[in-house]
């Protein structure tokens, strides 16, 4: 095959193939991927291709959709990256067909930089001076002679350039390493040899790490269980490699990568037929010297991007499901963000969440706080109370339980998670929203605001910050941040948002919608008054026909004449939804044939038409109505309270890799096992649990020199001394149990043993949270 420039400046990114890739990938037709495609290049938003294109995209959730999106994107990216490696390759001089069918067959990107890596140095490799020398024909040669011809024969390659005498061929050993050196190049570069050994080393390779230092270190190191630690590289769990990842960045462990490099020779060499030692020693040179270390360093990187996306949507549907909480609408709110040193602070709210007033009392001046309280609910008409969880809670609550039942009030109390609070209460949307207030007040607002609607009060806070995640410092923070940014959109969107209540933080994450427009919206709001109609929105300086088309359907006016603008009907169908409403009150259904002429007459299918029918039968449905609701308070418990073989109500905080960390209304969190959340097994906690489920469990452990607590829903609840050992266990690092901790697959020592230095591992640089327990007893 002849490479000339025309060929190379015609080559462009196939993208009717990456769409066909997606298909295959994803189960979908071709078609639908070109559909989606083309409506994202059109300005089309995720939440308004799933629910407004239905019959565009043949029906996809969202779920496909956005995969659609991160596939299209990531695979032209990658053809792109190919293009200007075989250009750049080109540009050298060095481009063959051999090299050229490689870089067509490399399925990553990290294949592709691999080949490339060679011609990007200045300093040549063996293989390249070797061609230079002319002895890419004596290469080809090795593979088809025995050893004698094959000598004979190179001995007419030695020859002498007085020009450049780095290219002489000095003697037929010269000559012959020159050629091995070739194809020792070309048996890396091969795209099925790459593929065979990656696929051997998954499934045969080991993790080995060591501490680094001595047994006094060991002891108290939070990597004591990985102190000498080995486990099959097809079977470490993700939180098992961020934990070492950690480690090893941290310079407190040692990895190695344990392969049996004599194995995968010996399966390249039975794939070729070897004619002499040659031939044989060069393809050796080739997996040990060159491929072996590029495998280890992809199945690194493999392995850390898995337990990336791992970590990331594990803390994807725990947010997911904290923001779907339902809220507690029409309630008038006392937010308590306890104190003790500067006092409790106090904020009191309408039922819309509007800040009327603050004040702060001393936990200890008790009938002071009492009368505060009581002064308080009685002019602000309050009918709900929410006590923080942080430091005084305990004092509080004792306060507020009094002065209900002293005062026969029909109030009731509740405890809300604190965190993030802090966080929201020193930020600038804070600052924007309450410039006149200290950031102590701030964070009572934000307490209360949270019970109110927590969809609405939690987009304001860096979701980093909210508690639900285990493993957030350790992964792509990037990708970590890209990803809660859309689960966050896919919330607000799903539940929809109230145009003329909703914050800047709020509106920003409608579809269309960005931070700039959200501000203008609210300024608009702000000057004008409350928005009349959806149709008002294109009075909006920089409110254009595509923006008001994405972001119309997602956005409630209840105040509006209009009563479709409080409902999911998009108003390019308004006339369709009327004629539907029409016909189903005057017949009680729609008929097949009304059906029919409806499609006819508005160019839409039945997907639209049972969406909007849907609607109509209940409008403005909050999908968060299906979700627990909070739990009230009917006295205080603290940790003391608690014994071993109590039943308690709790409400999953946060589900991760080894169980669930419980709130019991305390200021302490507990910790139900994996192994204690049913009686059959469960692989992954979230198949059975999420965060904000309200479940019963039993105490089966307490540890009160370290407050601790162990819980079950088992039917027959373990021994206290197992279950402690089970805590203490998993309490040790971010990770469970290993399978085994020395020896190689079956306890003798490997053929080979390959270490990958810690600069190659594909890790991010940011804190661990390595201790559970730690995590979930130091929160405020």
């Amino acid at each position: 095959m002849e490479f000339t420039q025309e060929f190379i400046d015609g080559l462009a990114v196939n993208e009717a193939g990456v769409m066909k890739r997606i298909a295959e990938t994803l189960s979908v037709r071709t078609d639908q991927v070109s559909v989606v495609v083309g409506l994202f290049n059109e300005g089309g938003t995720v939440p308004f291709i799933a629910r407004y294109r239905k019959e565009a995209t043949g029906s996809l959730d969202e779920v496909q959709i956005r995969d659609i999106e991160h596939l299209f994107s990531s695979g032209v990216n990658m053809e792109t990256r190919r293009i200007e490696i075989i250009r750049g390759i080109f540009e050298q001089g060095k481009l063959d067909e051999p090299l050229y069918e490689n870089i067509l067959k490399a399925a990553s990107l990290s294949e592709l930089e691999d080949i490339y890596a060679p011609y990007k140095r200045k300093k040549k490799t063996r293989g390249m001076i070797a061609q230079e020398k002319g002895l890419n024909s004596l290469a080809d040669l090795m593979l088809e002679l025995d050893a004698d011809t094959l000598r004979a024969r190179a001995a007419e390659f030695i020859r002498e350039d007085t020009e450049h005498p780095e290219l002489s061929v000095t003697s037929v050993d010269d000559a012959l390493q020159g050629a091995m050196d070739i194809i020792a190049e070309r048996t890396a570069q091969d795209a099925e040899n790459r593929a065979d050994v990656k696929s051997f080393y998954r499934a045969d390779g080991r993790v080995i790490v060591k501490g680094a230092g001595d047994e006094n270190e060991k002891k108290s190191s939070v990597y004591q269980m990985y102190w000498d630690y080995n486990e099959s590289l097809s079977q470490i769990k993700p939180h098992r490699i961020l934990a070492i990842n950690r480690g090893e960045r941290e310079g407190k462990l040692e990895i190695v990568i344990d392969v049996d490099e004599n194995t995968a020779v010996e399966k390249l060499q039975n794939k070729n037929l070897i004619h002499n030692e040659y031939h044989k020693t060069a393809i050796e040179d080739g997996l040990k010297r060159l491929l072996s270390p590029a495998v280890i360093r992809e199945l690194r990187s493999d392995a850390s991007d898995s337990a990336d996306e791992h970590g990331i949507g594990v803390f994807s549907a725990n947010l997911k499901n904290l923001l779907m909480q339902q809220p507690i609408k029409g309630t008038r709110v006392l937010g308590i963000d306890p104190g003790i040193r500067t006092g409790t602070k106090c904020a009191c709210l309408d039922d819309t969440g509007k800040y009327l007033h603050y004040f702060v009392f001393k936990n200890d001046k008790v009938d002071e706080a009492k009368k505060a309280i009581l002064r308080n609910i009685k002019d602000h008409n309050l009918q709900l109370i929410a006590v923080g969880n942080g430091t005084g809670t305990k004092e509080v609550q004792e306060i507020v339980t009094q002065l209900i039942s002293e005062n026969n009030l029909d109030v009731l109390y509740t405890v809300v998670d604190e965190d993030g609070a802090s966080v929201y209460s020193a930020s600038d949307i804070a600052r924007e929203e309450f410039p006149d207030l200290d950031l102590t007040i701030r964070g009572a607002i934000s307490i209360g605001r949270r019970l109110q609607d927590p969809l609405a009060e939690l987009v304001k806070i860096d979701p980093k910050s909210i508690g639900v995640g285990l493993y957030q410092h350790d992964v792509n923070q990037k990708k970590l941040s890209d990803t809660l940014d859309e689960v966050v959109a896919s919330v607000v969107n799903n539940v929809g948002v109230n145009l003329n209540t909703a914050s800047a933080s709020l509106l920003r994450y409608v579809s269309g919608i960005n931070r700039q427009l959200a501000k203008k919206i609210v300024k608009y709001r702000d000057e004008k008054g409350k928005i009349a109609s959806r149709m008002e929105l294109l009075n909006v300086p920089g409110m254009g026909p595509k923006t008001f088309e994405q972001c119309a359907g997602f956005l409630r006016i209840p105040e509006s004449v209009e009563a479709l603008d409080n409902t999911w009907v998009h108003p390019e169908n308004y006339e369709l939804a009327r004629l539907i409403k029409g016909t189903v009150t005057a017949t009680g259904n729609l008929t097949a044939n009304a059906r029919s002429e409806l499609k006819g007459k508005y160019a839409v299918g039945d997907a639209t038409i049972n969406d909007i029918f849907d609607e109509l039968k209940k409008p403005g449905l909050d999908p968060r109505g299906a979700y627990p609701k909070p739990i009230m308070q009917k006295g205080v418990v603290t940790f003391e309270d608690l014994k071993e073989g109590m039943t308690v109500t709790g409400k999953i905080k946060n589900v991760v890799d080894f169980g669930a960390f419980v709130d019991l209304g305390i200021k302490e969190t507990a910790l139900a096992h994996i192994s204690e959340l049913s009686d059959n097994f469960v692989k992954d906690p979230m198949d059975i649990i999420k965060v904000g489920d309200v479940l019963d469990f039993k105490i089966i452990a307490l540890d009160t020199e370290r407050r601790r607590i162990s819980l079950s829903r088992k039917s027959g609840a373990p021994s206290a001394r197992a279950a402690t050992q089970a805590v203490r266990r998993d309490s040790k690092s971010p990770a469970l149990t290993a399978s085994s901790r020395s020896g190689g697959a079956a306890g003798g020592e490997r053929k080979n043993t390959t270490v990958v230095k810690k600069q190659n591992f594909n890790a991010q640089d940011d804190g661990l949270m390595y201790n559970p327990f730690a995590e979930a007893f130091k929160r405020r």
